[in-house]
């Protein structure tokens, strides 16, 4: 995860992850729900596919962080960092300390996403306040890894790495407090938006460090560029907020189309009357009486 690839993996995934949310609680708010993800009915009541009952959300957490993990320890081919301690050195160090926090960063997610598999796959009942407590813990692992991860490093990294655990950890709390109330649509919109800045900074981060437009490295001793780096993460509150209105406004668009086709399908397809003693199934029933005495 220290190169531009490392971060820029988690960085896409986090983003898809969170305009996927936006749309979900885009639509959530539209249509009222009180929940923002509708429990899924018994296992016995669902389909029995394989792709009908695998969650489609953990298998990508899987996915996706298998993908993370593998190269921390095997890229670039030809390296091997699976050992934890030199035993050859007499003082036993610990080493790769960096890729061994990335690999248990992913595995908190990795976790997450078994958890929702096992939740929605094989119990009779989704367990719904595991999954979040799961991903909530993933968050919580995430922000406090961080905080160890930037040790020993430049003025510059620190800075980053700070701005990018104040989305996180909020993401984190939300989290946990949907463990225990989770028909709170101001979380849902918090939990989003904090989503949506926490991965556009993990991409503002590659540029930053490995990439610069301007093709000069940023200064870590320099005021003016540390200063510019709280500015920058400003924006991208600002931005992603407007990015979250667009969302829900496309939604909103869509649900009003859908609403009112269902309305002229309603209105065009009216229920046969059943009653016995109801005029209007009289008028069809002496309507088909000529048409058979016609033909």
């Amino acid at each position: 995860m220290g190169t531009l690839e490392g971060h820029l993996l988690p960085g896409m995934f986090f983003l898809f992850y969170s305009l996927y949310y936006s749309v979900l609680v885009s639509l959530a708010l539209l249509r009222g729900q009180r929940l923002l993800k509708l429990p899924l009915p018994p296992r016995e009541k669902r389909g029995q596919r394989w792709w009908q009952l695998v969650p489609l959300e953990g298998v990508v957490k899987v996915v996706i962080t298998t993908a993370g993990i593998i190269p921390e320890f095997f890229y670039p081919p030809g390296e091997n960092r699976l050992t934890m301690v030199d035993w050859e050195d007499p003082r036993r160090p610990f080493i790769f300390k960096d890729n061994w926090q990335h690999v248990t960063m992913y595995g908190f997610f990795l976790l997450s996403g078994v958890v929702d598999i096992v939740s929605q796959s094989c119990q009779a009942q989704q367990k719904l306040k595991l999954e979040r407590a799961a991903e909530a813990l993933a968050f919580h692992v995430l922000v406090l890894l961080m905080a160890t991860h930037i040790e020993n490093k430049s003025t510059l990294e620190i800075r980053v790495h700070i701005l990018f655990m104040v989305p996180a950890f909020l993401v984190a709390l939300v989290l946990t407090t949907e463990v225990w109330f989770p028909d709170q649509p101001t979380l849902w919109v918090l939990k989003t938006w904090m989503g949506l800045v926490l991965s556009s900074w993990l991409l503002q981060l590659c540029v930053l460090m490995y990439a610069p437009p301007s093709g000069q490295p940023w200064r870590a001793d320099s005021p003016e560029d540390l200063a510019f780096l709280t500015i920058f993460f400003c924006w991208h509150l600002a931005i992603q907020a407007a990015v979250l209105a667009v969302i829900y406004a496309l939604c909103s668009l869509w649900h009003r189309r859908c609403s009112s086709s269902i309305a002229v399908l309603s209105t065009r397809y009216q229920p046969c009357p059943m009653d016995p003693s109801s005029e209007e199934l009289e008028k069809l029933s002496a309507d088909a009486v000529l048409q058979d005495r016609g033909v």
